[in-house]
């Protein structure tokens, strides 16, 4: 898939998504990104999917509001209606039909993280899709089972979980255990014969409800990324092609961040077309620098210093791999058609474009404010001293 177009879909009036390596998608809450996002894998994975809800047991009877609700969750039948209108590449897509039979091929090929990927830890340890209640939505689900089933076949022998040799480049784990793990290390621990995960910092193992916010938002997106990483030779996991990445910015540092998006960039380089839904202007500065080195012929050591990284070997060859790829922004408007502002133009006339998707808005209004605070106190200070001149 290349392109995909929404129509009149849940809160979407027109979206025409134009995918590069990077795709960012940006806009209020409630204006369709997930949705979107959640489309794309439907779309691509809709014969793993069913297979799926028939394993366990989510009858949607080959109807598409009752698969709509199985896949994003109950009520959301409600997004689909009169002159509701899916397209790929151009060509429409008779969704009732293809939810009525079963599609053939049952690969999974989009691998999403969700926003509410704290719920696939709630004690500590993945859920199995099946323990969720019946209205959960499919991505949440999914997710959960795929890290249960990393943590049960890949995870099973002794030491810490991170920071782990074979997991992520060491340049990424140093950066990981400044921004996010401090002092502690992952790891599996037994109450009995239940296992969970638990940091540990030579004096005693902390359960998952007493982590920080930032450690237990980042701990199952941690997990997903050894799941795209695996530790061989291969550089990406079976046939998955796509990341679908939402809000990676919750509960994290801007330090985090940084060292979220330069792993983001080890993704696209080992070949996965890579989709972000945020709210953080730090997402939008890296496509901003990227296709200003880009264009300026900068070199790769100029993206590295962005993320205060060391100029290694492994991090400048992705660096210089990372600056070939591709990127698209788009701005979902609650109130109109989305909008592509992959420029970033802070001249533009498009206000939307101008103030990237209204993530600049407070930054530019709080630089109008001091700057009239600044020229009034100018002002009465001239004002004084003339007084006392007098």
């Amino acid at each position: 898939m290349h392109r995909l177009t929404l129509h009149n879909i849940g809160q979407i009036q027109h979206a025409d998504l134009r995918f590069g390596d990077l795709t960012v998608l940006v806009g209020p809450q409630a204006s369709g990104k997930s949705i979107a996002l959640q489309w794309l894998k439907l779309l691509q994975d809709i014969g793993l999917i069913q297979q799926q809800l028939d394993t366990y047991g989510l009858d949607y009877a080959g109807q598409l509001p009752a698969l709509l609700d199985a896949y994003f969750g109950e009520g959301m039948h409600s997004i689909w209606r009169e002159g509701s209108e899916v397209q790929v590449d151009g060509r429409p897509i008779d969704m009732a039909k293809r939810v009525a039979r079963r599609q053939p091929d049952k690969t999974e090929s989009v691998f999403l993280i969700p926003a509410q990927r704290v719920l696939a830890l709630p004690e500590g340890w993945p859920k199995p899709f099946q323990s969720y209640r019946p209205g959960d939505p499919y991505s949440v689900r999914a997710f959960s089972e795929n890290l249960r089933m990393l943590m049960e076949r890949e995870f099973t022998g002794t030491g810490p979980l991170f920071p782990k040799t074979n997991r992520l480049k060491s340049d990424y784990r140093e950066l990981l255990q400044q921004s996010v793990f401090a002092d502690f290390k992952l790891s599996v621990d037994r109450v009995q014969s239940q296992k969970r995960l638990v940091l540990d910092a030579g004096g005693g193992n902390l359960p998952f409800m007493v982590w920080s916010a930032g450690q237990r938002e980042f701990v199952p997106l941690l997990l997903g990324l050894y799941w795209l990483m695996p530790p061989s030779k291969v550089a990406t996991r079976g046939d998955i092609e796509w990341v679908i990445i939402e809000e990676l910015e919750m509960g994290l540092h801007p330090r985090a961040i940084s060292a979220v998006l330069l792993i983001i960039l080890e993704l696209m380089t080992r070949g996965y077309k890579v989709c972000l839904s945020t709210h953080s202007p730090q997402v939008l500065e890296l496509v901003w620098a990227m296709e200003t080195i880009r264009k300026t012929k900068g070199k790769a050591d100029s993206l590295l210093d962005l993320f205060g990284a060391k100029h290694s070997k492994p991090l400048r060859d992705m660096a210089e791999t990372a600056m070939t790829k591709t990127s698209k922004v788009y701005y979902f408007d609650p109130t109109g058609p989305v909008q592509d502002i992959t420029h970033l133009d802070p001249t533009s006339r498009t206000a939307q474009e101008a103030s990237w998707g209204g993530l600049l808005e407070f930054s530019a209004r709080a630089n109008e404010m001091v700057a009239k605070a600044a020229a009034n106190s100018a002002e009465f200070a001239t004002g004084g001293l003339f007084k006392d001149a007098q």
